[in-house]
């Protein structure tokens, strides 16, 4: 499989990071499938393409740990790379502890994300 075949799917609720995460992967040579929601998400879930799962930890809806509960729940397994604006250690160890590729604090350089993904799928 090539690397432009590999699916990353991105769910954040920021419209313009979703946007500019889809713009970054598919310069990366990846396809994205991009979520709004982790309800969103939820409900393509079993029809994604998505090799990964780049989530953002503060959904609007459920935060992005809930979403892997939830998903793992559905007997669905990815592997996910958190990413979040405000370093809570709690919310920190929680998504270490749920077993995530990478936990990237917002900002982060476009490369760390890159690297992530590589980890993850390829």
């Amino acid at each position: 499989m090539s690397i432009c075949q590999k699916v990353v799917a991105i769910i954040d609720d920021d419209d313009g990071m979703r946007d500019g995460l889809a713009n970054l992967l598919a310069a990366a040579g990846y396809l994205t499938e991009a979520y709004g929601s982790g309800e969103a998400f939820i409900g393509a879930a079993m029809k994604s393409e998505a090799g990964c799962l780049v989530v953002d930890i503060h959904l609007g809806d459920i935060t992005g740990v809930e979403l892997g509960r939830h998903l793992l729940a559905m007997g669905l397994t990815f592997p996910f790379i958190f990413m979040t604006g405000s370093d809570d250690p709690t919310i920190r160890k929680q998504a270490m502890e749920f077993g995530c590729v990478a936990y990237l604090q917002k900002p982060f350089p476009p490369n760390q994300l890159v690297k992530a993904v590589i980890e993850a799928i390829g």
